[in-house]
């Protein structure tokens, strides 16, 4: 799981109008001269050398977030350790470049092609003369065809997760000779590319009993840079060894241990020296650069750094009466525990600072986009107009800058629900929607019948509730103004006999002034902004753009303004409160618009929250309010998201190179099952249109790869228009990794490249304290 986002197990490829009804379209930029889908934001940050600069040998010990239940990426419970294990052991046709495009993969394919159009459509492939399992026999036309059998969905008993385009494959067979593999096809197919990759041996694929259960632990026939050694459940390690029948480019390591660590530990497991790469978070991303030669080096000291070693024990000496009170070999003692214990504490931070130095965090952008879903199946969002509302109430550009501009990363919001900028079909589809427009917003909102500052009915329930919150309010008001007073008497007691005069007022002795303190702000310097109405208030319509609650701080993420509650937020003393609120919540048929907003509690959840609470006080300007609640990790989807139970949640999707094929579930229009229920495949906002799906009919079906694009930017512009769900920002992909460590790291939207990742030799390494500097060697053990 991804630090600010929970990404949906999608069965993807493993990688992962206006108010009246007319929609209005955008010229697509694709028809001027320049290419609309732009470059990528971040390119890969990897750690790039030469493969002659890499020492052959040494063990990579690499962070995941789980043993995988099945190495058969065709199931419904593989995972990303799934892809990432069959990328360094199975052939691949086609990998993703660092636009993130599919291209032929030159060590499995010596061509690929559409030979004929007419009457079908047919493929040749022509595969590459060396290319053989790790048994030795050939990658030949058998495979092709065990794994479409097995992936056609006519044999209902493989257990198989997705069938999409092996479904429209008619058969596959033989060219000239076993390396020319022919596929026919019964119906057009524009993402062909995505076929074959990853591709099984026929062992695994050609019966359903060792589909189904066959590769779930092991597999015994592969054929990439690595093979599979050993899948450890009990110590959570996966082990690839190079493989000795690799003929491409030989592999730098020796071993690959893929090791799960939880996110939240693997920090101490970087400094423990038992991991050599992990992607992080931004907490621990910034505790790894502190440690640098960049960052202080020193360690923070905890309280009472500024003093003596004795003034620990001093103090509590002191808190138990008076010194004469503990004898001196007690006080000496305790002086000798406190110094030992902050050594202890002091070396054990040096020996993780030193440890912690010789790693660095790369950086860049990663393969998927974090969302606002909106559930359009009932209630206030399945009206266009409402979701629409939302939409247009968002500063999407504060928010990508909220999350990626701290962390040194291009903040630019995603454009498109169905590709990221560089890629082929990217294309800023946005202004299908528009942009953000308070005034838009609330004018959709009234024509929905929402209005501002409309009645609200309130359950029985509830108004003994607020009545109780009253009244406890009060009570803790009265209390604070007597103890004040009690305080301001006692300091008044305490003055000399005499020094009552100009000396009394300047310490606040007066009654008066003493009442004024108490009641504006604790004698602290500050006060609630709008809950002295009658005090002194200006009487203005003015109110703070942000209001805190219940007496905390108003901040970046501090509260949102409770439904019925008083304005306020903590301000410097002697600024003017406001008479009423800001925005008033809008109301219809007596009840008030308020939407439940979904998130995950687990590590990493915090970006989430955050953006989660900009996203709310956002809506709060046009009199929208956000219940948000954060559920367990495990049940997120399940319970909520899949099952419908949210109205705004914050998730992922992973980027596609084959949007026709792998984003048309997540945006279908959802229809009637036999049994009565809604099918919505993976379109957990319930919202879809006819016309969208017919868009990814047609651009599936169409072989020109220009027409292809153009319809993909349609149907996106479309899916914008009903607003379902709004793209934010492409999610950071933060690595910690050692510094002599090559060709590895955040690699954006490109597939790895196994056989050159490696430990840089001696020579290569640049001096002391600079990026690719270490003293060690290549680890050599797990």
């Amino acid at each position: 799981m991804s630090h600010d986002g929970i990404g949906p197990r999608a069965v993807m490829r493993s990688v992962a109008f206006l108010t009246a009804g007319v929609l209005a379209v955008p010229a697509l930029a694709g028809c001027g001269s320049e290419d609309p889908a732009g470059k990528p934001l971040a390119g890969p940050d990897i750690g790039s050398a030469d493969r002659a600069k890499i020492a052959d040998g040494g063990t990579l010990r690499w962070a995941v977030d789980a043993v995988p239940d099945t190495l058969n990426t065709f199931q419904s419970d593989a995972d990303a350790t799934t892809t990432r294990v069959a990328q360094a052991v199975l052939p691949s046709m086609f990998r993703m470049d660092e636009r993130g495009r599919a291209v032929r993969n030159p060590d499995y394919l010596e061509s690929a092609e559409v030979v004929k159009t007419e009457p079908k459509q047919v493929v040749l492939y022509r595969i590459n003369q060396q290319a053989v399992w790790s048994d030795g026999r050939e990658i030949g036309a058998a495979d092709f065809a065990a794994q479409w059998r097995a992936l056609s969905g006519k044999d209902t008993a493989y257990w198989t997760a997705r069938n999409a385009g092996y479904d429209r494959i008619e058969k596959v067979e033989r060219g000239k000779g076993n390396l020319e593999v022919k596929v026919t096809f019964s119906r057009p197919y524009a993402d062909w590319r995505s076929l074959f990759t990853p591709l099984y041996p026929k062992e695994v694929m050609g019966t359903p009993d060792s589909f189904n259960d066959g590769a779930r632990k092991k597999l015994k026939v592969t054929a990439g840079p690595f093979t599979v050694k050993k899948v450890d459940s009990k110590e959570d390690e996966v082990t690839l060894a190079r493989n000795a029948r690799w003929w491409g480019s030989p592999a730098r390591l020796s071993e690959i241990v893929l090791r799960a660590v939880p996110r939240d530990e693997r920090v101490s497991a970087l400094a423990a020296g038992t991991l050599d790469l992990a992607e992080i978070d931004p907490a621990a991303a910034r505790h790894i650069t502190a440690a640098g030669p960049q960052g202080t080096g020193t360690p923070l000291m905890g309280p009472g750094a500024d003093g003596s070693a004795a003034d620990e024990p001093h103090s509590r000496a002191v808190a138990r009466g008076s010194d004469k009170e503990v004898s001196d070999e007690e006080a000496a003692d305790e002086e000798v525990s406190a110094r030992g214990k902050r050594s202890e504490k002091a070396a054990e931070r040096v020996r993780r600072q030193k440890a912690l130095s010789g790693f660095e965090v790369r950086k860049s952008l990663e393969p998927a986009h974090t969302q606002l879903a909106l559930n359009g199946a009932d209630g206030p969002l399945a009206d266009e107009r409402v979701r629409r509302a939302v939409a247009r109430a968002l500063d999407r550009k504060e928010l990508a800058e909220a999350v990626l501009k701290p962390l040194g990363l291009p903040a630019e919001p995603v454009g498109s629900h169905l590709a990221l900028s560089g890629q082929a079909a990217y294309a800023d589809n946005s202004g299908a929607l528009g942009r953000q427009d308070t005034k838009e917003a609330q004018a959709l909102l009234a024509d929905a019948g929402w209005v501002p500052g409309g009645p609200v009915e309130e359950k029985k329930e509830e108004k003994e509730k607020a009545k109780e919150k009253a009244k406890e309010k009060e009570g803790a008001k009265e209390k604070a103004g007597e103890k004040a007073k009690e305080g301001q008497k006692e300091k008044a007691g305490e003055k000399a006999a005499g020094a009552e005069g100009k000396e009394g007022k300047k310490d606040g002795g007066s009654g008066k002034d003493a009442g004024k303190k108490s009641g504006d702000g604790d004698g602290d310097g500050t006060y609630i902004v709008g809950e002295d109405e009658g005090h002194g208030g200006r009487g203005d319509d003015k109110a703070p753009r942000d209001s805190g609650t219940d007496g905390h701080l108003a901040q970046e993420g501090a509260g949102r303004l409770k439904q019925g509650g008083a304005p306020g937020a903590y301000a410097p003393q002697g600024t003017a409160a406001p008479a009423k609120a800001g925005t008033a919540p809008v109301a219809k048929n007596g009840k008030a618009l308020v939407l439940r907003f979904v998130l995950p509690s687990g590590p990493g959840s915090g970006t989430l929250r955050s953006v989660a609470d900009r996203i709310s006080r956002m809506l709060e300007r046009i009199g929208i309010r956000s219940d948000i609640s954060q559920v367990d990790d495990a049940s997120y989807f399940k319970d909520h998201i899949a099952s419908g139970k949210y109205d705004l949640a914050l998730y992922s999707w992973p980027a596609t190179a084959f949007p026709a094929t792998d984003a048309r579930p997540i945006h279908a229009k959802p229809v009637p099952a036999a049994d009565g229920s809604l099918n919505v495949e993976q379109n957990y906002t319930r919202v879809g249109t006819d016309q969208v799906d017919q868009l990814f009919d047609q651009a599936i079906a169409t072989l020109d790869d220009s027409e292809h694009r153009e319809l993909i930017r349609k149907a996106d512009s479309r899916i914008w228009a009903v607003a379902g769900s709004i793209p934010l920002y492409q999610r950071p992909q933060l690595t910690a990794a050692r510094k002599d460590l090559a060709n590895a790291g955040a690699f954006g939207l490109r597939t790895p490249v196994y056989e050159d990742m490696g430990f840089l030799k001696k020579a290569a390494r640049g001096p002391a304290g600079t990026p690719g500097a270490r003293s060690a060697g290549p680890s050599s053990g797990s």
